[in-house]
C-alpha cells in the first residue's frame, strides 16, 4: 500500500512521518506538503500514487479539496489532529504519529 504523509510546507511532521515509515516492509512512502515554499510540494501525481492519504490538520485535508477535488475521488484521506508543534524527529511526534497511524495499517 501506498501511504503520502502531508502537511503544511513539508519540513517536519510529515518528514518525520515519512522517515518512521519508510523502511516497512508492506508500504511505501512519501511525503509532501500544501503550500507553495512546501520541500516537496503536493502535486496530482503523488496523489494518484497513493492509496491513503494522511494529513496531519483538518486544514490539509480542505486544501486538497479545494484543489484536487477530481483526483481524490476514491482516496481516502485520514486527518491526524497533529499541530505544528515540533521539529523534525522529535520524540513526542513519533509517538502522536505512531499512535494515530497504527490503526489504518
Amino acid at each position: 500500500m501506498n501511504l503520502l504523509f502531508v502537511c503544511s510546507r513539508n519540513q517536519w511532521r510529515s518528514p518525520t512521518a515519512e522517515t518512521i515509515y519508510k523502511r516497512h516492509p508492506i508500504h511505501q512512502v512519501k511525503s509532501a506538503g500544501t503550500e507553495p515554499s512546501a520541500r516537496v510540494k503536493l502535486t496530482a501525481r503523488l496523489i494518484d500514487w497513493a492509496d491513503i492519504l494522511f494529513v496531519m490538520e483538518k486544514r490539509h485535508k480542505e486544501r486538497i479539496n479545494d484543489r484536487f477535488r477530481d483526483i481524490i475521488k476514491n482516496k481516502q484521506i485520514i486527518v491526524l489532529d497533529i499541530p505544528d508543534d515540533y521539529e523534525y524527529m522529535d520524540e513526542e511526534l513519533i509517538e502522536s504519529i505512531t499512535a494515530s497511524v497504527s490503526p489504518y495499517l
